[in-house]
């Protein structure tokens, strides 16, 4: 990884592992610990916030350049990139945490019992920064999270179906993001830098239904780029078939402030009545919402949230 990308990940708080693995604590592991509020994925689907690892294969590694992402874009190609072992990847993501978490312990609005879950992480996002279908070593990492008692949520922008397709095993839950309802507004919006990113991104919801785990499409929702097209964005969830769909508002903060405005980041309200108006053309319900993390989760009335 250059030096100057290093450096201006290391200066956001994340701790680089490998050549191109990374880790960073989350908002909500901080409101978890001092405060007790979970994440929203806590509440959705059985998460313990502060046990959760925030981490990425490939911190610095991305196809997409996506306008609304909050994420360092001082990205590179493939090319030259110096992917870490599985084993190398995991233990150094939980050691790292480990020195993160360090400074809470001396905060007397901690929990002490809390603070010792947290240096045991159970569950892995592997998301962060970069498009982890890109790490070489996947299908091995997921495989030696699950040997290890780790649930693993692993979320991609789709554009590697193959990838997908080939996982064993598959993760706990594979989240797609589809912040786009058509080609032209996605070439736009997600800035893709290889030559048919959508299509392939097609071929990824025409497998969803087959793979069996649990499966969400992300609808990441800026007000002025791809808030609205309900009728676009239902007939890809209907070729999706996930089991739920998960409606997020843009939130204007990290190097997203260089792109967009605070005017970009809809209101909860927009975000539940677009997912209202989904859920309306999918013949299917809002469980559950969150309006300080202005997103919501639509799906078949009586569905199972939490973790198995």
């Amino acid at each position: 990884m250059p030096t100057t990308a290093a450096d201006q990940l290391e200066k956001q708080q994340y701790r680089i592992v490998g050549g191109t693995g990374a880790v960073k604590l989350c908002h909500w592991m901080r409101q978890k610990l001092i405060y007790g509020r979970p994440c929203y994925k806590e509440e959705f689907y059985g998460v313990e916030s502060h046990r959760c690892l925030q981490m990425t294969p490939s911190v610095n590694t991305c196809n997409c350049r996506c306008l609304f992402c909050w994420r360092f874009h001082g990205m590179i190609g493939l090319e030259g990139a110096d992917s870490p072992e599985p084993e190398e990847l995991l233990e150094g993501c939980i050691r790292e945490q480990k020195l993160l978490v360090s400074g809470f312990k001396g905060d007397e609005r901690c929990d002490p019992a809390m603070w010792e879950e947290a240096r045991r992480p159970n569950q892995v996002a592997i998301s962060l920064s970069g498009e982890p279908t890109l790490y070489p070593y996947l299908g091995d990492f997921i495989g030696l999270c699950k040997r290890k008692g780790l649930t693993t949520f692993l979320v991609t922008n789709g554009t590697l179906p193959g990838v997908i397709e080939s996982l064993s095993p598959l993760p706990t839950q594979l989240y797609v993001t589809v912040a786009a309802p058509n080609r032209e507004v996605f070439r736009k919006l997600c800035v893709p830098q290889s030559v048919g990113a959508w299509n392939r991104i097609e071929e990824t919801l025409s497998l969803i239904a087959s793979l069996d785990t649990r499966t969400v499409i992300r609808h990441t929702l800026v007000d002025g780029w791809n808030l609205g097209w309900e009728d676009e964005y239902a007939k890809l969830d209907l070729a999706a078939d996930p089991m739920f769909i998960e409606p997020k508002g843009f939130v204007f903060v990290g190097d997203s402030r260089s792109r967009m405005t605070i005017d970009n980041m809809p209101s909860h309200s927009r975000v539940r009545e677009f997912s209202e108006r989904i859920a309306d053309r999918l013949s299917m319900d809002i469980l559950m919402e969150r309006e300080d993390s202005r997103v919501a989760l639509i799906g078949e009335r009586g569905s199972q949230l939490k973790i198995v």
